[in-house]
């Protein structure tokens, strides 16, 4: 089979825009498989830690200390909904804070984003799905947990608008 990458490149645009990083196609007994980004490890992926806010102090209550010793992580407490944007789970899949374990993550707490910035990666039915930042602002918060489910809507991040 000869292929004329000039027929495939607009479905190499298509899926490069809609951020799907793998796909596959059979017909009349060809068989085409496009393949983007970072091949996937075979083991799994370790889990890090997310990041939560704690709950505000009860009224009257000292606040905490800061620094919370070791391995505390940063943390905001949470704004106003006109302050922010939560970044959702556009589908139920799992949720990969990096392309692969032995990379950092897309985005910490404290990380600047831009519109289009990829924030984390959700697999479903064995595709690795982008999600990206649909705001500028700052991350504040990472709900979900490295290699869990995730489901449709559910809270991956929060951003502080910019």
């Amino acid at each position: 089979m000869t292929v004329d990458i000039a027929k495939l490149r607009p479905l190499i645009e298509l899926l490069r825009e809609g951020g799907v990083l793998e796909f596959e196609h059979e017909s009349d007994g060809e068989k085409i498989r496009i393949v983007r980004g970072y091949p996937q490890p075979a083991q799994a992926a370790p889990v890090y830690a997310a990041s939560y806010a704690p709950a505000p102090p009860a009224a009257g209550a000292a606040p905490a200390a800061a620094g919370g010793g070791a391995g505390a992580t940063p943390s905001v407490a949470p704004e106003s909904s006109a302050d922010s944007d939560d970044v959702t789970s556009p589908f139920v899949g799992t949720f990969y804070r990096a392309p692969s374990p032995d990379v950092p993550s897309f985005v910490e707490v404290g990380t600047v984003v831009r519109p289009g910035q990829t924030m984390c990666i959700v697999e479903a039915m064995k595709l690795m799905n982008e999600i990206e930042s649909e705001v500028s602002g700052i991350v504040t918060e990472v709900y979900a947990q490295n290699g869990k489910p995730v489901e449709f809507g559910q809270k991956l991040f929060r951003i502080k608008k910019t």
